[in-house]
């Protein structure tokens, strides 16, 4: 059996209107690899994303999840096999930590016993408290609020995690300490990880592979060798 990509795009387009947003992306992301997407606002990154988890169904072109054509009619399931992080965590402000991370768990009825090692196993890659999980979001910091949200899109390990500029609200130094927990995870657990993002730095310490966008099209793409060659010419484009 041929091997497949777990991601796969071929000829995407879409338009909002008569607005073209994405014009004919083709890109098999690597498996297991951490591949930034960049590229200025109006670009077409977040529009690409939501595609990729079923929120936007294209005007053409197909996308692939292991090995499978997307199906819309049962995007339910899909979205099983993703996680998905954004800037707004929106975790649920009336249940505690622990209901926030485990809500996934509940929905594929895992047990108890099940839920409570893996939230136990989440929390301590992520260096959070166990006192934490009794709480509810309001009491925790913003970056431990981001934790807890990338605890919950991660709970079910799914083979891909898709990340919309997830940090770009979190200090200088908050941002870098997650940095760290995430890399330490992909470790523990590789997956194949899309981030979007507007911080270079964050590209260059995350990212095995890059993707630049402009005007809904592929500018550039490579490894992170050719996004240091770039870094001049993506910030004055």
């Amino acid at each position: 059996m041929d091997k497949y990509s777990q991601l796969e795009l071929t000829s995407i387009k879409h338009s909002f209107g008569s607005k073209p947003v994405l014009a004919n992306i083709s890109i098999d992301f690597e498996d297991e690899k951490v591949t930034a997407i960049l590229g200025k606002s109006g670009s077409g990154k977040t529009t690409l994303l939501q595609i990729v988890n079923g929120i936007i169904k294209p005007d053409s072109g197909q996308v692939k999840l292991f090995g499978e054509s997307i199906q819309y009619d049962n995007i339910h399931a899909l979205r099983l096999k993703l996680g998905y992080v954004v800037q707004q965590v929106a975790l649920f402000p009336h249940l505690t930590i622990q209901s926030n991370i485990t809500l996934l768990g509940k929905i594929t009825k895992m047990n108890s016993q099940e839920m409570n090692r893996r939230v136990l196993q989440l929390i301590e890659m992520m260096q959070l408290s166990p006192g934490c999980l009794s709480q509810f979001p309001h009491q925790l910091s913003g970056g431990e609020q981001q934790r807890v949200g990338l605890c919950r899109a991660m709970f079910l390990n799914p083979p891909v995690l898709l990340m919309d500029e997830p940090f770009a609200s979190l200090d200088y130094e908050t941002k870098r300490a997650i940095h760290k927990h995430l890399l330490m995870i992909q470790q523990t657990e590789p997956r194949t990880i899309i981030l979007i993002t507007h911080d270079w730095e964050e590209a260059l310490t995350l990212a095995d592979r890059f993707i630049w966008m402009k005007d809904g099209a592929i500018k550039e793409q490579g490894d992170k060798a050719m996004l240091e060659k770039l870094k001049s010419s993506y910030l004055t484009d």
